[in-house]
């Protein structure tokens, strides 16, 4: 499984990973710029280092993370969460049109979410398939 998962990532590496990855870092360097959106630099930060090699790894949602994490998923979506997600979006479309790119573009769909709202998520390795993760066990 970890043979498989490597080469999955190497393939996401080289098709997609490493353009979504560089526009989060883009993101990320604003929110650090703008000094009051730091959080969510960091947020991006965490993202792009999943987008950069996602097999293997999952995202769920932190315990206790509330209001405020809604709050600032709301901001993050007006400002930077919807051209990530267009960007996905827009990434998924030549994958799908070839045979070999079809999971891709697929786990890049399914990354919208994900860029949308990443305040408050975790990412946190995974025996399972890509996006389909069990919460961790209470601490």
């Amino acid at each position: 499984m970890k043979l498989f998962n490597l080469l999955l990532n190497v393939l996401w590496l080289i098709f997609c990973g490493i353009w979504m990855a560089i526009a989060y870092t883009i993101a990320a360097l604003i929110c650090f710029i703008l000094i009051v959106t730091i959080p969510f630099g960091i947020a991006s930060l965490r993202i792009a280092g999943y987008v950069l090699w996602p097999f293997g790894r999952t995202t769920v949602e932190r315990p206790g993370a509330g209001a405020p994490s809604f709050v600032g998923n709301v901001i993050w979506v007006i400002f930077a969460g919807w051209w990530l997600a267009l960007g996905h979006l827009i990434t998924s479309i030549p994958l799908f049109l070839s045979i070999i790119g079809i999971p891709f573009g697929w786990a890049n769909l399914k990354l919208i979410p994900i860029s949308l709202m990443p305040l408050g998520r975790e990412v946190v390795p995974t025996d399972e398939r890509f996006g389909y993760a069990r919460p961790p066990a209470p601490r």
